[in-house]
């Protein structure tokens, strides 16, 4: 099992084209924002992380995505997948996370014990009016 890609998004839409293939849409694709409202606020981003099986896999597997701020762990998901060998599936992953400050969180996506990809997203203070 591998993760192809992980992302923080908007929206995801599956869309069949003709034959047996499948297509993703991915909007909004981001890795930073201005804060929403004055500090201290909470965001819950949309993380999508897509994940293929080669053929001669098993087909099973444990996501794990953790948040970071600097050194400290703030939120974790971890959710078993079934996918069958040779194909693609994804995961959406969502955690309420508190910002008392501007800065980057990290998240941390694994599939089993493998090695971590990891997906900054970095909230700005909001513009200037």
């Amino acid at each position: 099992m591998e993760i192809t890609a992980a992302l923080f998004i908007d929206e995801i839409d599956l869309r069949q084209v003709p034959g047996p293939a499948t297509r993703i849409d991915l909007k909004g694709v981001q890795f930073s924002a201005a804060a929403p409202t004055p500090l201290p606020f909470t965001w819950a981003p949309h993380l999508v992380v897509i994940i293929r099986c080669p053929p001669d896999g098993t087909g099973r597997g444990v996501l794990e995505v953790t948040y970071h701020r600097g050194d400290d762990q703030i939120a974790r998901s971890v959710q078993p997948f079934d996918v069958e060998p040779g194909k693609f599936t994804y995961r959406l992953v969502r955690a309420e996370i508190d910002f008392e400050e501007y800065g980057t969180v990290e998240a941390r996506c694994r599939i089993d014990q493998n090695p971590h990809v990891t997906v900054p997203y970095t909230i700005l203070p909001p513009p200037e009016d």
